[in-house]
């Protein structure tokens, strides 16, 4: 353990995991989603992509807490089952991909998943009735296998319930619910499977200081009046962060 601890410390760009850790805790506190999708642009400039999601993992099992009974309070709890049934399944399927892949192309993956979300949503599509058992399902396949493979397991989810109409408070708590279960999942499954490794935990532990801290103050200042405004400001870091993160700015640096 004080090797993982050393070599945690030791590694470059530790300053900015951080800034991105309270960044991403602070979109996921207002927006109820986001961690990932700001986060892990970053992380994939310093981290190998399965270091990336254990140090995602690690951070994101802290980060929601203070905020996890009001989403229960505020989201329809049933539909969770079937969004996470989906997921196990396909979660695995992803992995094994995500496995197979170089880090360039989980950069190139995670950046273009994360651009795609907030423009999707700019257009404004809509259901015309609440999600039924079957698109849950789908939607959870989607978001496993997605998840697996970037580490982006929201989009799939985010997209189903924004294009809902539902009162923010609901999208806002059911997304959150989603993605802690799905971080619970993910670390199981790589725990399982024999991914997890000392320093990239350590690496978790310590982000998940400025990343809980992000997550309240996101949270303090969340207004359901103000739901566009906090929208705009989340999405303007999303795409900040997904762009950052683009292999095609190395030739600059």
């Amino acid at each position: 353990m004080p090797e993982a601890i050393s070599a945690a410390l030791a590694h470059d760009g530790l300053v900015w995991l951080m800034l991105g850790a309270f960044a991403a805790g602070a979109v996921r506190g207002f927006a109820g989603f986001g961690t990932a999708m700001v986060f892990l642009p970053v992380a994939a400039l310093f981290l190998s992509p399965v270091w990336a999601l254990i140090a995602l993992v690690v951070m994101d099992a802290f980060g929601p807490l203070p905020n996890l009974r009001r989403a229960v309070r505020d989201g329809r709890m049933g539909d969770l089952g079937w969004l996470l049934a989906g997921t196990a399944v396909a979660l695995p399927v992803g992995l094994s991909v995500l496995y197979a892949v170089s880090p360039v192309v989980f950069r190139y993956a995670v950046s273009i998943v994360a651009l795609s979300v907030p423009f999707t949503l700019m257009t404004g599509v809509r259901l015309r009735r609440t999600p039924g058992q079957g698109l849950l399902l789908g939607t959870g396949l989607s978001a496993g296998f997605l998840g697996g493979v970037s580490g982006l397991s929201g989009p799939p989810v985010i997209l189903l319930y924004m294009a809902t109409g539902d009162p923010v408070r609901i999208v806002r708590a059911n997304n959150m619910l989603f993605l802690f279960a799905y971080t619970l999942l993910l670390l199981a499954v790589l725990a399982v499977q024999g991914r997890i490794e000392g320093a990239a935990v350590v690496i978790g532990l310590m982000l998940a200081v400025p990343n809980v801290i992000g997550n309240v103050t996101g949270a303090a200042i969340f207004r359901p009046e103000r739901a566009r405004l906090y929208q705009a400001a989340g999405y303007g870091l999303i795409v900040m962060s997904a762009m950052g993160g683009l292999p095609v700015w190395d030739a600059f640096g």
